[in-house]
């Protein structure tokens, strides 16, 4: 992996603002946030929150891949040595990183040559692989608003949402159909150029043609040479049955397109599920409430609980039933491939706010009738 120059410049802890030591899920939790804060839907034609849009994405990129955190705390901590020398997974040369040339150092650079890339021939190869490397696309994350009803039974939509697509009229070659692109003069195709101090030497990316290898020497007019236009997409989302609020669904190849010929990135979708009138919902199961009266409780009954696919079912609440016991109905809850959830039913007492005298006169023949009180235990202690 080639270590980025910018690195030993940028605060990537400071810029999703956590400390050095944040567990994973901190980092995670607070790039969410500021992701949906400073994202291109929720401010339209704001640049400014765009381009800190783009800055927290560039942190997480790092910080949220443990390889890449590791490398980033070395080179930060160690400086250009600390990805040239570091532990597995530090940086080879290529653009933009650091490179070691033993050529000078007599017998140790035949030693070393092989494993640096720097003398004869692996140098040559050790910059060609470096140069222009191809770069996965920046990944995109929306939020796609579900009903509880879908979010259950699951479903096939689409998001809509503006970002870097590749260009339709030269297929993302930055080159006006028809014609062609021509190495680089300045770096000889290789797109990146060596301030050389010795035994050592930096590679960056070249200036002229930042780090391409090639000039585009007559650009697109759609995308101005870049090879990308900011365009809306409406983007196919196959959301699973039983979904769960603030999941995070991947779309693979469906982010920003990537530099030099790499793959694009990749979408993240977060479910935000809407509450519904009468369900609830514990893990795969369904819930629900249902009121009954006190004679019904105290007698026993049967009572009729509509289900979410909008049938019913008949439960037996047995005589002396307590409010707040819950009752299973078997199957009638979230459906996936693994399992199928049930439906659980709480009972409670629907206690009047206010009688009719018919009524109060029965419950005050009803008291009067009842020599034990539930508060017996009270005066044991």
């Amino acid at each position: 992996m080639t270590a980025q120059r910018e690195w030993l410049d940028k605060d990537f802890y400071k810029v999703l603002g956590v400390s050095k030591d944040a567990s994973a899920k901190e980092i995670k939790s607070e790039y969410r946030k500021l992701s949906r804060k400073y994202h291109p839907d929720a401010n339209p034609d704001n640049p400014k929150a765009e381009d800190r849009f783009k800055e927290i994405s560039a942190a997480y990129d790092v910080l949220g891949d443990e390889t890449k955190r590791k490398e980033y705390d070395d080179i930060r901590r160690l400086g250009p040595l600390g990805g040239a020398f570091g532990g597995g997974g530090g940086p080879g040369p290529g653009a933009g990183g650091f490179n070691f040339d033993p050529s000078g150092v007599g017998d140790i650079g035949d030693l070393l040559g092989g494993l640096f890339g720097r003398g004869g021939a692996g140098r040559q190869q050790g910059r060609q692989r470096g140069a222009g490397s191809a770069q996965k696309g920046r990944d995109l994350e929306t939020t796609l608003h579900l009903s509880f009803e879908d979010a259950v039974h699951g479903i096939t939509t689409a998001v809509n949402l503006v970002s870097e697509a590749q260009c339709e009229t030269c297929r993302g070659s930055g080159s006006k159909p028809g014609s062609r692109a021509s190495a680089c003069g300045q770096c000889h195709g290789q797109g990146v150029v060596d301030d050389n101090q010795g035994m050592f030497s930096f590679s960056r990316p070249c200036p002229m043609c930042s780090g391409r290898g090639v000039l585009i020497t007559d650009p697109c007019n759609d995308c101005s040479g870049n090879g990308t236009t900011r365009r809306p997409r409406d983007i196919k989302v196959r959301i699973p049955a039983g979904v769960k609020n603030g999941q995070r669904i991947k779309v693979k190849g469906r982010g920003e397109p990537g530099a030099f010929g790499g793959p694009a990135g990749d979408l993240f979708v977060v479910i935000d599920v809407a509450a519904h009138g009468l369900f609830g919902r514990k893990a795969k199961h369904l819930t629900i409430n249902a009121p009954v009266t006190f004679a019904e409780a105290a007698l026993g009954t049967k009572i009729t609980v509509p289900t979410l696919e909008g049938d019913t079912v008949t439960l037996k609440v047995p005589a002396g039933t307590k409010t707040g016991q819950t009752f299973r109905v078997k199957g009638r809850g979230v459906k996936s491939k693994k399992s199928t959830g049930d439906l659980l039913v709480t009972v409670e007492v629907d206690v009047p706010a206010e009688l009719t005298d018919k009524q109060r006169e029965a419950l005050e023949a009803y008291a009067a009738a009842t020599s034990d009180s539930p508060r017996a235990h009270f005066e044991e202690r």
